[in-house]
């Protein structure tokens, strides 16, 4: 297949253990009824048969390689085989099978960098599985952009975009304590996460002028000082220079008045400055179709937004609607990107 939007979809296994091989199963068997965009699964054969046995799930496997997984998707479920250490039993995860979970990650990212797959879709990991067994890196997110280094020579800044269908929202610090947050940001880091999201908005979102609602970080924005000096020292001096090199940026606005139906009218996404500033009214709007996109990189990442659900693994009750989301917007910005290239 020589054109990016036949390509097939690289879905990594995660936590084996967890829900995301039910996922795929799932997306799998009804994939008439739901679109379900091709897919090549990244992961351990064994323990993926056995969970559709489990679930009693008439998915036959067929291992495949990402030249021929379109076409086989057809007729069966395409496993690049990742093979893990030790039985995989849902619900009970397993550190000995972090190498395999890892690994998972690794060869779909590599598939990206060869051309042979659209787009990245990562099912969801237990970073404290992977942390028993010497993972160094505080989440998926960090991993994918170490990989990406690898292979490139140069360093990235990942940025996290949580995109659903009422919301696209931005959080400039992710993982950190809430008490970190004003010493952790920084005018280059609200500028370089600004500049990279109207970027990625613009070239894979096919979003000719990205509008950004930038939040300030202390109530009504500091209150000219009042409540804060960050937002008129930090944040203010940002949104000037990206108005100046001709980003559309309004800020810093008060966090608490920008996610009702009026505010979000006028913005494309809004930039928030940290987790929870962004990852609330996120899953408030969109909590069952809202998509982790991770931008920045030079490979097309998406993921749904929620974790391994170890205590719903193989009982058959698992959503698949965010996973399905997030196949679904790894397609539509594969696409993109090919239009955009052939054009």
């Amino acid at each position: 297949m020589s054109d990016s939007w036949e390509r097939p979809l690289a879905l990594t296994m995660g936590d084996p253990a967890g829900i995301g091989p039910d996922l795929a199963l799932a997306l799998w068997a009804d994939r008439a009824a739901l679109g379900t965009p091709p897919f090549l699964y990244v992961g351990d054969p064994l323990s993926l048969s056995e969970r559709a046995q489990h679930l009693g799930i008439a998915a036959p496997l067929r291992e495949a390689s990402a030249s021929d997984a379109a076409s086989v998707f057809a007729t069966a479920l395409p496993v690049l085989p990742v093979l893990c250490a030790a039985p995989v039993v849902a619900g009970m995860p397993n550190s000995a099978n972090a190498g395999a979970i890892t690994g998972s990650i690794e060869s779909a990212v590599d598939l990206a960098f060869e051309g042979a797959v659209g787009a990245v879709v990562t099912s969801p990991i237990s970073k404290a599985v992977l942390y028993d067994a010497g993972f160094r890196f505080p989440g998926h997110t960090e991993f994918l952009a170490d990989l990406a280094e690898r292979h490139t020579g140069r360093a990235v800044l990942p940025v996290m975009l949580l995109a659903g269908p009422k919301l696209r929202a931005v959080p400039v610090t992710i993982h950190i304590p809430l008490h970190a947050v004003a010493g952790a940001l920084t005018a280059d880091l609200v500028y370089r996460t600004c500049t990279i999201t109207a970027a990625d908005l613009r070239d894979r979102f096919g979003i000719a002028a990205p509008r950004l609602a930038v939040a300030g970080l202390n109530p009504h924005a500091g209150e000219n000082g009042a409540l804060g000096h960050e937002d008129d020292a930090v944040i203010r001096p940002v949104v000037e220079r990206l108005r100046a090199e001709g980003i559309d940026a309004a800020g810093p606005l008060p966090a608490d008045t920008m996610f009702h139906d009026r505010a979000r009218a006028t913005y494309d996404v809004a930039i928030c400055m940290y987790h929870d500033q962004a990852l609330i009214p996120a899953k408030a709007l969109g909590f069952d179709d809202s998509v982790n996109a991770t931008l920045g990189l030079p490979f097309i990442r998406t993921s749904p937004d929620h974790g391994t659900a170890f205590s719903l693994a193989g009982t058959g009750t698992a959503r698949p609607d965010s996973l399905l989301a997030a196949l679904t917007l790894g397609a539509e910005l594969a696409r993109h990107g090919s239009a955009r290239q052939r054009g």
